[in-house]
């Protein structure tokens, strides 16, 4: 299916969920916030929420420097 992933097309497997997605990405260890159309998930229920096709999905993550 196809979702928006950062403003860019990307194709995923069915029922993929917003921790798969983060995982998949290379985030998994790291703090991020992710946003599916305009809503903010929290990261406890990062695990059971299931993407859909053409959701809009914005992944967020902090970067450390000084």
């Amino acid at each position: 299916m196809q979702i928006q992933l950062n403003g860019e097309p990307r194709a995923i497997a069915a029922q993929t969920t917003v921790l798969q997605l983060v995982q998949a990405e290379g985030l998994g260890e790291r703090r991020v916030a992710v946003e599916v159309n305009g809503e903010i998930v929290p990261r406890g229920r990062h695990g059971e929420h299931a993407l859909a096709e053409g959701d809009r999905v914005e992944i967020v993550h902090a970067l450390g420097g000084g």
